[in-house]
């Protein structure tokens, strides 16, 4: 019955905020996607992603095929599919412009001499002509597979939170991933509405359980250790401010480029992501694992 009920309302209803109001006046509730749909449905964001074509781990990574399709137009889609209003590519190269013609996505040529991927959507901010108050997504051009629900939830995060960036987390489950420093952990403020703020980011083990560890370093006591999710939300606006701030002294030590935003004291949003974001692409053996996990439908 309630199959039969939600298919009656829904085909007399021409949006979503439409059909959501008809559930309410005959007091039917929709299943729990369709509420997590809506909730972000008016949602206007940004997706931004850098593509540098010099990459020394697989050079050319943008534009290596998987499933025969170039890999930084997969990114691209995942955007476009988490109901961006906009999808840009920040590049350097003129093959990956090519690349993208007929895509539906936008391309800032930018400068060969950025940094980082931050340094290359700030100019991509300028050359759009993005208001200061734009919802901007940074998205790494090698998440082929970046779930379209965590895509929406760091922009979500952003705008319910007040602050000038957000990321997101998963949880670590197992003592390995903790001491792993190419695994960046973060320890967060007591949340609230599904969001918190960031107090530190590191490579290495935090927090710290000092008893349980002084007796077994292989298993994970009781408690909540974080993994970060290398997807960040920005105000325009910020975006531009954070890239014309020096460098710390912690980003500089634990080589953490998010940590330039808490030296400054700024605040960063953090909420748990909906959605897994499975490893990026970035070596010849990653691609090869994209490759079989593409043909297996993820």
């Amino acid at each position: 019955m309630p199959r039969l009920a939600w298919l009656s309302v829904s085909r007399y209803c021409g949006s979503a905020r439409e059909l959501l109001l008809a559930c309410i006046a005959i007091r039917f509730q929709p299943p729990i996607s369709f509420l997590l749909f809506t909730m972000t449905e008016a949602l206007d964001f940004i997706v931004a992603i850098p593509a540098r074509y010099a990459a020394s781990r697989l050079p050319g990574k943008p534009l290596r095929l998987l499933g025969g399709v170039p890999l930084v137009l997969h990114v691209a889609r995942r955007a476009l599919l988490a109901g961006a209003r906009e999808v840009w590519v920040a590049t350097d190269d003129e093959r990956i412009r090519a690349a993208l013609k007929g895509s539906g996505v936008q391309v800032a040529m930018t400068s060969t001499a950025h940094a980082s991927g931050s340094d290359r959507l700030a100019e991509c901010a300028d050359i759009a002509g993005w208001p200061d108050e734009a919802l901007v997504v940074n998205l790494q051009g090698d998440e082929p597979f970046a779930p379209a629900a965590g895509i929406r939830a760091v922009a979500q995060t952003l705008a319910a939170s007040g602050a000038p960036m957000a990321t997101l987390a998963t949880l670590i489950t197992d003592a390995e991933t903790l001491f792993d420093p190419n695994a960046v952990k973060l320890v967060r403020s007591t949340g609230q509405q599904g969001w918190s703020d960031a107090l530190y980011f590191s490579r290495a083990p935090i927090p710290w359980p000092r008893d349980a560890f002084a007796h077994d370093r292989t298993r994970l006591p009781p408690g909540e250790w974080l993994r970060h999710i290398g997807i960040y939300a920005y105000r325009a606006g910020f975006l531009r401010a954070f890239t014309g701030l020096p460098q710390g002294r912690l980003e500089q030590l634990e080589s953490l480029e998010q940590l330039r935003v808490l030296e400054a004291g700024y605040r960063i949003a953090v909420s748990l992501t909906p959605e897994p974001f499975p490893p990026g692409v970035d070596t010849p053996e990653d691609l090869a694992r994209a490759e079989l996990q593409l043909v297996r439908g993820q």
